[in-house]
């Protein structure tokens, strides 16, 4: 079996994105979320329609990791500008979404994804990079300090009734 490879994904790859976007928040949250509040939150944020705005925004880029064999998704990137509760500017850029089915982690594909998203960034000018991440997930922390993110910042992200405390990182581009 190949490994994944990862491309840039337009607006025809919307329902892959939103199948695989579905897919990782619910393998990342079903612990934490309700049913009814994850339904919710993926139909609002993860639907197609959702991956075909941010593909139609000159500044986004997006990203998706796939079966060549196959052509199915196994994980996926999204960078836009950002939307974060910090000060921030134009030369700012945002990971919005960077996920990846747990079977494919920690194999260097996480890696490739955003080494693609930070190569974008400095095309584009950009001169920081922020991700945002669960507090609760020390195995992303990790990788992110790794990366060679500093921590920037905090916000809170609710689904429903479930709260999560964010952290924010950045790194110089």
């Amino acid at each position: 079996m190949t490994g994944p490879v990862i491309r840039r994904a337009g607006p025809e790859d919307a329902a892959a994105l939103a199948m695989i976007g579905a897919a990782t928040f619910l393998e990342s949250y079903a612990h934490m979320i309700r049913l009814a509040d994850m339904l919710q939150h993926v139909a609002a944020k993860s639907g197609a329609e959702a991956y075909r705005a941010f593909a139609a925004d000159a500044g986004c880029a997006l990203w998706i990791a796939e079966l060549p064999s196959t052509a199915t998704p196994v994980g996926y990137a999204v960078l836009t500008p950002p939307d974060l509760p910090i000060e921030t500017d134009d030369g700012d850029i945002e990971l919005r979404r960077i996920y990846l089915l747990s079977k494919w982690q920690g194999g260097g594909l996480g890696r490739r994804l955003i080494e693609a998203s930070v190569a974008h960034a400095r095309a584009a000018g950009k001169r920081r990079f922020l991700i945002g991440v669960y507090s609760g997930n020390d195995g992303a922390i990790g990788f992110y300090r790794r990366m060679g993110c500093d921590l920037v910042g905090r916000r809170r992200f609710q689904v429903g009734d479930a709260v999560f405390d964010d952290l924010i990182f950045g790194m110089g581009l």
